[in-house]
């Protein structure tokens, strides 16, 4: 069966959960030092997904179908 990705928004869910947890201050180090390694795989894995999404959305696709940077008007 394969692997389906965890959705952004589920990451940042869990992303939320560690910090609290962290913050409250009611886990052994062990613990501590666990879940701040997996806060620190979540906020690499969001912040590649946020990249590849703001590349896809700073092409356009022209009238031709080639594809090109997306510039603002000034």
């Amino acid at each position: 069966m394969a692997k389906t990705e965890t959705k952004f928004e589920e990451k940042i869910t869990e992303l939320e959960k560690i910090i609290n947890d962290l913050e409250n201050g009611e886990i052994d180090l062990d613990e501590s030092i666990n879940k701040y390694m997996a806060a620190m795989k979540l906020v690499k894995e969001c912040d590649e997904k946020l990249k590849n999404i703001e590349e896809q959305v700073n092409k356009m696709v022209a009238e031709n179908g080639e594809m090109s940077d997306f510039e603002l008007p000034e």
